[in-house]
């Protein structure tokens, strides 16, 4: 819950502004944090229709936003995904104006698919990336560009992304995704609130000093496709969709589908939970979909 992230977060300092490209599920989380803590917040859309529009920024038409916008900005975080030539959206079009800014932190939202198949190994940021998907290496491409860029930039490495009206939970009752069974699999996760606590946290640490350039921001337990639709079924308290082997499921299985489950790997958080001190709202996927089914039940109530 977004209290929860507020309650151990800190203020901003005075006259702190943060500039989010990408206000999508996880950039509208970081804003809603960041605002309750004192920070002037504007995040961009392609459109003033989507939720949460404060400016337009759609690197296709290479628009530009205004010059207020742009202006006193004190942190920068970009959510936005690689362009298809594996160039970043965001420094394709603004590097100039982002390198006048003030900036004190700069954080990329990248993925933990850059460390590629570690055959269910666990991987923290020492370990050498070695994307195989297309869009992992894309995103690669866009971390060393950031790395390159000469701004106090942090990567952020983030595994499967999950939150209220987006989790497990809506699968099982819209009967919208298989039980799959393939024997070893395991995929970490990290719940909205835990992106936006653990962003909110290593912008703090800046003003004592504290920068790593890559950090990990995955939960505590990394699980099954099995074990967490159990669970959720369990608190929907629903039977469980008949269990497929991965052999058979894969037959039907998109390209996109597919490509994550040609990888297995647990990604540790040691760096940013033990080294750094971060406190993990929901350590585990239990913990994150108790906290789903609150949202649901208020939205499905009679």
């Amino acid at each position: 819950m977004l209290e929860k992230v507020v309650k151990q977060s800190h203020q901003f300092s005075p006259n702190s502004k943060l500039l989010i490209f990408g206000g999508g599920f996880s950039g509208q989380h970081i804003a809603a944090a960041a605002r309750r803590l004192g920070a002037k917040v504007l995040c961009s859309r392609r459109s003033f229709n989507k939720t949460g529009a404060d400016f337009i920024y759609d690197s296709a038409s290479e628009s530009i936003p205004e010059e207020s916008v742009l202006k006193d900005v004190t942190h920068l975080i970009s959510c936005i995904p690689p362009l298809d030539t594996g160039e970043d959206p965001v420094l394709k079009n603004l590097s100039a104006a982002i390198k006048k800014m003030p900036l004190k932190w700069a954080g990329y939202l990248s993925t933990t698919g850059v460390y590629g198949d570690c055959k269910g190994a666990w991987v923290n940021e020492n370990d050498c990336a070695n994307p195989k998907q297309a869009r992992s290496i894309r995103r690669l491409a866009c971390e060393k560009a950031w790395q390159s860029s000469g701004l106090p930039v942090q990567i952020i490495r983030l595994p499967g992304i999950y939150g209220p009206g987006r989790s497990t939970l809506e699968a099982i009752k819209n009967k919208k995704s298989k039980v799959i069974h393939k024997p070893g699999q395991v995929f970490s996760r990290i719940h909205i609130d835990d992106i936006a606590g653990g962003i909110l946290h290593l912008i703090n640490l800046i003003s004592q000093g504290i920068n790593p350039e890559i950090i990990n921001l995955a939960d505590n337990f990394p699980a099954s496709n099995i074990e967490v639709m159990q669970y959720a079924a369990y608190l929907l308290n629903q039977e469980l969709p008949p269990i497929e082997s991965f052999e058979i499921a894969a037959e039907t299985m998109s390209p996109m589908a597919l490509s994550f489950w040609q990888e297995n790997r647990k990604v540790s958080n040691k760096v940013l939970c033990k080294e750094l001190g971060y406190s993990l709202i929901h350590p585990d996927y239990k913990s994150g979909l108790k906290d789903c089914l609150i949202s649901y039940e208020s939205k499905n109530e009679p």
